[in-house]
């Protein structure tokens, strides 16, 4: 688990979700095939019974594959796992207050990116829930999801600064630090709706539109919009 392969992140340099293997890409048609049901079975598998729990023949015998068609692809447990998160990070790349134009309203772009997080969230909640038990255990996760919550801030504090500097946003704000504190709000914020299911009555999902008002008015307030003071 020594090979990453880095990715950009509006002009960031950030890891993967997991170190790679590129050496063990499929060649072939059915190649491709035997390793995206290892994949689909191993997502299933790792949600269902947990990192800990979960072992190569519950996922080969979801695959319905032998065990040594896994080990074409992956060397262990936590190859596979790496790749698993790798076909979801695209999902949870939410567009960010650093896409926001001259021409935007402000406002309706911050709820749009807030509203395209929490959808990416909630779809990946128990993968979500699966990393945060993984980084527990295993160093490399964990590095990864400290700079990738980095890469992330960084990315907002530009954008928080290009607010600033078009006068929408409080100029005497820290960019660096409001990004911080507003970016890991709607992190936990999300992982305590779609993961531990707090403040939920049973079997009656979060208001989602709520959600997404509520951390969007903070993010205004925070810096202030017009409107917003």
């Amino acid at each position: 688990m020594d090979r990453t392969a880095p990715e950009e992140i509006d002009g960031e340099t950030a890891p993967p979700v997991a170190p790679l293997s590129p050496l063990r890409e499929p060649t072939t048609q059915r190649g491709a095939r035997t390793r995206a049901a290892l994949l689909k079975a191993a997502r299933k598998v790792f949600e269902r019974d947990g990192y800990l729990d979960t072992r190569l023949t519950d996922i080969t015998k979801e695959a319905r594959c032998a065990a040594g068609s896994f080990y074409t692809y992956f060397a262990n447990k936590e190859e596979v796992l790496a790749a698993v998160l790798l076909e979801a990070q695209e999902d949870m790349l939410h567009p960010g207050v650093g896409r926001v134009q001259g021409t935007d309203d402000p406002y309706a772009v911050l709820e749009a990116s807030n509203r395209a997080y929490l959808q990416a969230y909630r779809r990946n909640a128990k993968l979500m829930a699966l990393l945060e038990q993984v980084a527990q255990v295993e160093p490399e996760f964990r590095e990864f999801r400290r700079r990738r919550g980095d890469a992330f801030i960084r990315r907002n504090a530009r954008g928080i600064a290009d607010l600033q500097a078009r006068g929408v946003a409080d100029t005497e704000l820290d960019p660096m630090t409001a990004s911080r504190a507003l970016s890991g709000m709607v992190s936990v914020m999300a992982y305590h709706a779609f993961v531990l299911c707090e403040g939920q009555e049973a079997g009656t999902p979060v208001d989602f539109e709520e959600l997404v008002s509520t951390v969007t008015r903070l993010w205004a307030n925070a810096l202030r919009f017009p409107g917003h003071r």
